[in-house]
């Protein structure tokens, strides 16, 4: 644990909070005389009404209420998937709902590196930057889409939103929460592959001022073209709100999920021998599982209990207060087809193994309060709050031990399963080796008190300037004991830093605006709290953060009736990333990376019949300084690992006649280079959907949904040297969905 912190820390919330509403005080007679006038530029419309995204592919806001303006004057690029729009695109998982999302690439675990979401926004790691219902959400985990109201992805650094990390932006997942309405919704699927699923989502009335909301979901599905390779999952999230129509409510909400999957590490790449340009070996079927039945397996299981409190003190002043517990196990022994011994070129493939047995509890608390005041003839609409955050994760990884100790295969290995054929492997052969629990457990605890301040101020007509500011008090610590040796070795960092996002916002019509706008992010060592990339080592514990700086330009148009448009230039820059010194041990903040490019996105209504959704992002990436090392040095002008220079998305739905719907997208994505030499290069692709739906009666419908059109084989991912993940083949599932 962090020298001089507890868990009981957050126990000097309580006195903040009182501190608080004495400074507000001083403001709440102006917010009085403010609640009657009439503010068009800012205005303040409750969030139900705006958010509202049933059958909608816009919002007009976002849910966190340090978006102090609505999205159309908010100097930042932001994207919204909404319900709606997962949900015809026929997405059950996170990662296949951020895939529409263009400027957003995708990265595999390994060791070190957990097998989790791991999604890239413009260039930088966000697998530690993503929240839900604005409190970080760290465990290693899969995430399902069943409990989704909608995913709002921020782009560029982010650090005055969210805290450490989000050098390229951060991710925020909403949750379903319940209504002022009695429904019953649901689907039952079936379709290829033995997939099968099913959903219920269920909100009543118990009194005008109490609801309470029951979301479910089992599914079962072989992933398709993968051999071997299946995917078995449940969820139950119930919430209830006490207060539902009243100044004050309270929401009590617990979430579970829970999966058994046959875990995947795809192809291996090609030998180091064969060229200085590695890809997927060539004329390998891209069906090929190299793992073994008897041997892998994986299993998640994440419980989250939130409590939310909200009181409006009047129309132009409330409280907000967020509580979350929660625990993520990540459970794993996956193989790895690892060509390091140079077998590849031989016809074989060595089953490496790699291995996770990790917990992680998380303690979040957000206090915030919102309100609306003047000065002189200045407008404004601020919001100021303290988090508190700790975690803790515990990771033993297995001792997995082959029926032999050499990784060079030959005959013995491949009969005794060790090895197996590149070209033919068998996933049923049997494990003759033995799984225990490794003699090494790591605890890795982290600790961050936060303080920030929003402002959307209207300085003249026509004029907002929109800024933020936090403050971040962050420590960490890692404590590892091997059993078998009785060796400890203890580890601990930590650092206080600024961030800030500041912008103009000049309103060309009510529905237009353009922006100027500048923001930071910091990210200390250990930021993944040892789930992650970003662990704390003997290396980087003394280091200081590193900064990401962002300077923005972007314009933001709402046309016709509710379709959005956006575009942003923008120049994002590293200058002190992290290094090797010329000893090989010594790290030092002496890097450059800088990222600059430009995106356009649209979402929403063409007309009342055709609903679009996509865009467009370019970026030219370089690592321009990697050290005095001259094996570093030679990386120096290269492109970063894992961004894709140009990635495009379309998705769109037109309603043929008042009951049959059909639709269709396309996912373009550039060729990634999956490490760092920009030696080892991961083919672009383009990849089709379609969808259709019919309406049987006001609450029955069918929907088609089809994946992978063309069965298009493509690599979406890779871990360095070692593999590259192979893509879901074509699919297509046939849901019932019902709306009573």
């Amino acid at each position: 644990m962090a020298k001089g912190n507890t868990p009981s820390t957050f126990l000097f919330q309580p006195r903040v909070s009182v501190l608080a509403v004495a400074l507000i005080a001083s403001g709440a007679h102006a917010a009085e005389e403010r609640a009657a006038q009439d503010t068009a530029t800012l205005p303040e419309v409750k969030v139900s009404s705006e958010r509202e995204t049933a059958d909608s592919y816009t919002v007009k806001r976002a849910s966190s209420e340090k978006f102090t303006a609505p999205l159309l004057d908010t100097p930042k690029s932001v994207t919204v998937l909404t319900e709606a729009l997962i949900r015809d695109q026929g997405a059950t998982t996170f990662e296949q709902a951020l895939r529409t999302v263009p400027g957003v690439t995708f990265g595999a675990g390994e060791g070190g590196t957990p097998m989790n979401d791991r999604p890239f926004i413009r260039g930088y790691d966000s697998s530690s930057s993503t929240f839900v219902d604005g409190l970080r959400d760290l465990g290693s985990q899969s995430r399902e889409i069943f409990n989704i109201e909608t995913i709002e992805v921020l782009k560029g650094p982010s650090g005055a939103f969210d805290g450490r990390g989000s050098g390229g932006g951060s991710i925020n997942i909403v949750s379903k929460t319940p209504k002022a309405e009695n429904f019953v919704r649901g689907s039952v699927g079936l379709g290829t592959d033995q997939y099968k699923r099913g959903s219920l989502d269920v909100n009543y009335l118990l009194t005008d001022d109490v609801a309470v909301r029951i979301n479910a979901m089992a599914h079962d599905a072989d992933v398709p073209g993968r051999d071997a390779v299946d995917t078995k999952r449940w969820g139950f999230a119930p919430s209830i709100i006490f207060g539902l129509n009243t100044p004050t409510s309270l929401t009590l909400s617990y979430y579970k999920l829970k999966t058994d999957d046959m875990p995947d590490y795809g192809l291996p790449l090609t030998a180091a021998s064969q060229g200085p340009i590695r890809r997927p070996v060539s004329g390998v079927s891209k069906d090929n599982f190299y793992g073994t039945k008897a041997r892998d397996f994986r299993e998640t299981e994440i419980d989250a209990g939130t409590a939310v409190i909200k009181h409006a003190f009047s129309e132009t002043a409330s409280f907000r207060n967020v509580t979350r517990y929660a625990v993520s196990k990540n459970d794993y022994v996956v193989t790895n087809p690892d060509d390091s011994a140079g077998n590849v070129p031989n016809g074989t493939v060595w089953r490496s193994s790699k291995s996770r047995n990790s917990k992680t509890e998380s303690f979040g608390n957000l206090s915030e309060f919102s309100f609306k005041f003047d000065t002189a003839a200045i407008k404004h609409s601020l919001n100021t709050g303290f988090e508190y955050s700790y975690e803790d994760t515990t990771n033993t990884p297995y001792l997995v031990t082959a029926a032999s100790s050499t990784r060079i295969c030959n005959a013995t290995l491949l009969n005794n399963y060790t090895c197996t054929s590149l070209y033919n492997p068998n996933p049923s052969d049997p494990w003759l080796g033995t799984v225990v629990k490794g003699p090494t457990t790591t605890e890795t605890r982290t600790q961050s008190k936060s303080f920030y301040v929003f402002d959307s101020a209207e300085i003249a007509q026509n004029w907002i300037v929109n800024l933020g500011l936090r403050r971040d008090i962050y420590s960490t610590d890692s404590d590892a004991y091997n059993s078998s040796t009785r060796v400890r070795t203890k580890l601990d960092s930590g650092a206080a830093f600024w961030n800030y996002q500041a912008g103009l916002v000049y309103k060309i019509q009510p529905n237009a605006s353009v922006y100027i706008a500048h923001g930071t992010s910091s990210t200390p060592s250990g930021t993944s709290n040892g789930d992650g990339t970003e662990n704390l080592s003997a290396a980087n514990m003394n280091l200081d953060p590193e900064r990401v700086k962002n300077n923005e330009i972007g314009l933001k148009w709402d046309v016709l009736s509710n379709l959005s448009l956006t575009t942003a230039i923008f120049h994002t820059k590293k200058d002190n990333a992290r290094v090797t010194l010329a000893d090989g041990t010594t790290l030092a903040l002496d890097g450059e990376q800088k990222v600059k490019g430009f995106e356009i996105g649209f979402a929403g209504a063409v007309t009342p019949s055709w609903q679009v959704f996509g865009g467009y992002t370019h970026l030219d990436s370089e690592l321009v300084g990697n050290g005095p090392r001259a094996v570093d040095r030679a990386n120096n002008g290269n492109e970063f690992p894992g961004i894709a220079k140009k990635s495009a998305t379309l998705w769109t739905t037109y309603n043929v006649t008042n009951k049959w719907t059909v639709g269709g997208g396309a996912n373009y994505m550039d060729e990634v280079y999956a490490n760092v030499a920009n030696t080892i290069v991961l083919p672009s692709y383009t990849r089709f959907d379609a969808m259709s739906s019919y309406k049987i009666d006001k609450n029955l419908s069918l929907q088609l949904n089809v994946l992978n059109l063309t069965d298009k084989r493509y690599i979406d991912k890779s871990f360095t040297t070692h593999f590259a993940t192979v893509a879901a083949g074509r699919s297509a599932m046939l849901q019932l969905l019902f709306n009573y």
